[in-house]
């Protein structure tokens, strides 16, 4: 999070300025904010210095704040998020001994109020930011998302064999636990071969307790599952088995396919679609943050009236999304 200490600075040619109890109406900016001996700061001067010291990325921070509050309510959903994202720093600073009331302090924050205040702005940010990408969606886009990614659930029957590795082993012990559990995987299919139920056979040898005493029946969902379960359930037609072992970061699947329900209708899942599709945008494209605070600072009619800041700020925004597009 960066500073908010100096914000009200940038604005001084317009607003107030107090010190020492006093308050001093800012006409020209020829008004000393400071003197010693021998030298005069005025405001001017300050602000000038200001904006040289990341004056536009501070602007923008101010300017952005307003527009997302006034495009998200601060709901129970920020409130909550900002609650686990301050504990989760908490406890990260705890775990290391560090001192995290100091560390909100040095980033310039008067305690957790300010930065909960800050965390819940970043919750806002990413809710603009899923709004636009939602906005820009397409029809097409959508549709094959649909096409490529929305199945229907498969029941099935499994019986897990897991190889019985330990971390201390060597790798050649640990080669022939898995030797050892490819084979035992493999006479449960000759088992299946010769007639054997395979429910029976799931609930005697199957290493997966939360199947096994149901004869390792499961409903599979595309994604619930990891990548080889999932593609031996499909390559099967209802009523097979698999004939070799498929092998995953479990160990050895023995896999039995009832029956695939039927693909649900785009209409049924189409706000599912858009909100998955939306977070895989999101994390495959660095720059949509970026363009979405752009364009909503276009929406409210940004005008930035100093030449300097308004270059600034156009470079800044280059820059970010030059620099997170080509990191892509």
């Amino acid at each position: 999070m960066k500073k908010k200490k100096i914000f009200a600075l940038l604005l001084v040619s317009t607003m107030m300025l107090t010190g020492c109890g006093k308050i001093a109406t800012l006409k020209n900016g020829e008004e000393v904010v400071a003197k010693l001996n021998g030298k005069s700061i005025t405001a001017e001067q300050l602000y000038d210095e200001l904006k040289s010291q990341g004056g536009a990325s501070v602007l923008t921070n101010m300017i952005d704040e307003y527009i997302v509050n006034k495009e998200v309510k601060t709901d129970d959903d920020a409130k909550s998020y900002a609650d686990s994202q301050l504990n989760s720093y908490k406890q990260s600073y705890k775990s290391y001994g560090q001192d995290f009331s100091a560390a909100l302090k040095s980033a310039g924050y008067s305690g957790e109020d300010d930065f909960k205040d800050a965390l819940i702005t970043e919750y806002k940010k990413q809710v603009v930011t899923e709004n636009y990408v939602k906005d820009e969606l397409t029809d097409s886009e959508i549709e094959k998302y649909y096409d490529d990614n929305i199945f229907g659930d498969i029941e099935a029957r499994h019986i897990l064999i897991s190889p019985n590795t330990k971390d201390d082993m060597s790798d050649e012990e640990k080669e022939e636990a898995e030797k050892k559990a490819k084979k035992e995987a493999e006479n449960i299919i000759k088992k299946l071969d010769k007639g054997e139920k395979f429910a029976d056979l799931a609930k005697e040898y199957s290493d997966d307790e939360g199947t096994a005493s149901k004869g390792g029946k499961l409903t599979v969902t595309y994604g619930s599952v990891v990548d080889e379960f999932w593609e031996g359930c499909t390559e099967l037609k209802d009523g097979e088995y698999s004939k070799e072992p498929v092998k995953s970061e479990y160990g050895y699947h023995i896999i039995y396919r009832i029956k695939q329900k039927e693909k649900p209708s785009l209409d049924k899942v189409k706000d599912d679609v858009i909100d998955d599709l939306t977070q895989e945008k999101i994390s495959s494209d660095t720059t949509l943050q970026t363009k979405a605070l752009v364009a909503l600072r276009k929406k409210y009619d940004l005008d930035i009236a100093d030449d300097e800041l308004k270059k600034s700020y156009d470079d800044s925004v280059n820059t970010s999304l030059n620099a997170t597009n080509s990191s892509n």
